[in-house]
């Protein structure tokens, strides 16, 4: 039984975390005002929209903010986290704590996004600079909010950008409070995608 069990979590937490992924990069690269044409972009509304649609009848976006997405999110990593308590042979803990670990779990999730966007970002920085490339471009939207106001606060260094390691100082520092507040509240790491 132990085998099954592990193989039910394994491709819960993938089916999830994809999907998960999707409609946060749709969403993080909505705020970003990225290409919305890019080939990737429009994979992302392919995938995402038959489950955004419903939900942007009932909930109307806030600043600019798809508000649809966001408690997609978190209704996806509530029933995840449902999911994966339950397969372990577990009681479902109260709403307002499935609540609290979905948001952190979401938060933590597009920490990660970013911290990985930017490493990517880097290394073909490196390998291919000045790519035109669809990835490439759209990484460099995604990331760039991001990276701006820390250019901003650095002074030129002649070509060096000095800037990501400021970054993922904060990614890192991130971490840490969201890391501290999840065990605040009890949170089983393993049950909620993200962390």
């Amino acid at each position: 039984m132990g085998a099954l069990v592990d193989i039910a979590n394994l491709l819960i937490q993938t089916f999830f975390n994809f999907f998960m992924l999707a409609v946060l990069l749709r969403l993080l690269l909505q705020l970003a005002r990225a290409d919305f044409y890019n080939p990737i972009s429009q994979f992302l509304v392919k995938v995402t929209t038959p489950a955004l649609a419903p939900l942007r009848r009932l909930i109307p976006g806030v600043a600019g903010i798809d508000m649809a997405s966001v408690v997609l999110v978190l209704i996806l990593q509530v029933a995840a986290t449902i999911l994966l308590i339950l397969l372990r042979g577990y009681g479902i803990p109260n709403p307002l704590s499935l609540l609290i670990w979905g948001a952190l779990g979401t938060i933590g999730m597009v920490i990660n996004i970013y911290f990985v966007a930017i490493l990517v970002s880097i290394i073909l920085s490196w390998v291919a600079p000045g790519s035109y490339n669809p990835v490439v471009l759209l990484l460099h939207q995604l990331t760039e909010p991001v990276m701006a106001p820390f250019r901003k606060l650095l002074p030129s260094m002649g070509g060096l950008d000095l800037s990501p390691i400021f970054v993922f100082l904060a990614i890192n520092v991130l971490q840490i409070i969201i890391n501290h507040l999840a065990t605040a509240t009890g949170l089983p790491f393993a049950y909620v995608i993200g962390l």
